[in-house]
């Protein structure tokens, strides 16, 4: 992946508009991002263009996952556990 495209991933996942969508997204995007294969980056662009409040019901279990989005890198994201979590709990 390109720095560039790295970048700009990391700058969204972390100025979401939604205090809670910042902490869960940008920790997981900056854990993971060096770590995912292309096809995974590709899924969490097309899932970070959701918006904030649907990913946050999905991840907890509030609303079922749409199929499009039931995927290898929403799992991840659903099992991540930053540090402060419990407070968007």
């Amino acid at each position: 992946m390109d720095e560039i495209r790295r970048k700009r991933l990391i700058y969204r996942a972390n100025h979401r508009g939604m205090k809670e969508a910042d902490v869960m997204i940008g920790r997981f995007v900056e854990t993971h991002i060096d770590s995912l294969t292309p096809d995974q980056v590709d899924r969490l662009e097309n899932l970070m263009d959701e918006l904030d409040l649907d990913i946050m019901d999905w991840v907890m279990d509030r609303q079922p996952v749409p199929a499009r989005h039931d995927h290898d890198v929403f799992a991840m994201l659903k099992a991540f556990e930053p540090a402060d979590r419990e407070a968007y709990r």
